[in-house]
């Protein structure tokens, strides 16, 4: 059913994963607040990317792994700006491609390639589940990084079924640039002008927590929190809320911790009340 959250203003805080979960809160004719929770930038040293793209070009990969699409529009980007992009493309179109997810998927198409796999399951677990059923024995494999991520236990994994791996992180995040916004998000939920706040990685508590102690305005968040309902998508969500001294307002029913069932439940919960606008 369309349009079931017609009115109501749901904050997200964004990450890579939100895009989806905008269009979709969107669809349901929420108006969706978007606030950053970091900005992304380019590594800072530009001269381990350019190495590695170098390097794929004078002797391409067996295998490349790409856990974003960023990295890969970030490689591209410094490819251009050193006048090799297509050679490099020529290069990447000579290894097996294995991506996490969907997303790396469509950056490859944007350069008239193709994944040779995708993982179901896009974790760092679903990669590992999905690379232990090829052949990687004597191989070498590009693994693409993201930041703010352990990823010891996929290289590991990888080093263990043969394989030779090289990583490349071509950007890096930068939570601070993000807390101007953060700050004035917290404030309109103070304000009352936000109906649901919803949070799909605890992450996203922990970061709200930090901005708001940072700029010292943790008692205008905790206040802004008791007049805005909280929607959480799963018991890992629900738990870091909980060791905050918050509350779970609408998580989805029957185990069903994905996006979907979480606006539908927000839908459900949220058509109690007019939206805020029609209350003010």
């Amino acid at each position: 059913m369309a349009d079931r959250l017609n009115g109501y203003r749901i904050l997200i805080l964004e990450t890579r994963e939100e895009a989806q979960f905008s269009r979709l809160l969107a669809e349901q004719g929420a108006d969706v607040v978007q606030c950053p929770m970091f900005e992304i930038h380019d590594a800072p040293d530009p001269a381990p990317v350019e190495a590695f793209i170098a390097r794929f070009i004078e002797k391409p990969f067996d295998d490349l792994v790409l856990l974003t699409g960023e990295g890969l529009r970030r490689l591209m980007k410094v490819a251009r700006r050193v006048g090799n992009d297509a050679d490099f493309v020529a290069s990447l179109a000579k290894a097996r491609k294995f991506t996490r997810g969907p997303k790396p998927g469509r950056a490859l198409r944007e350069i008239g390639l193709e994944p040779q796999q995708t993982t179901e399951k896009p974790t760092s677990e679903g990669v590992a589940e999905m690379l232990s059923r090829v052949e990687l024995k004597e191989h070498r494999l590009a693994l693409q990084l993201y930041p703010d991520k352990d990823h010891s236990a996929l290289i590991g994994a990888i080093k263990a079924w043969g394989a030779d791996v090289e990583t490349v992180l071509p950007y890096v995040y930068d939570p601070k640039a993000a807390d101007g916004k953060i700050v004035t998000a917290i404030e309109e939920m103070a304000a009352g002008q936000i109906d649901a706040i919803a949070l799909t990685n605890l992450g996203q508590v922990r970061r709200l927590v930090e901005a708001a102690r940072a700029h010292n305005c943790e008692a205008t968040l905790r206040e802004g929190l008791t007049r805005t309902a909280i929607a959480s998508v799963g018991p890992a969500v629900s738990g870091e809320l909980q060791a905050h001294g918050l509350r779970t307002d609408i998580t989805p029913a029957n185990d069903a911790f994905f996006m979907k069932p979480l606006i539908s439940a927000m839908a459900a919960e949220l058509a109690k009340k007019p939206p805020r606008a029609c209350r003010s």
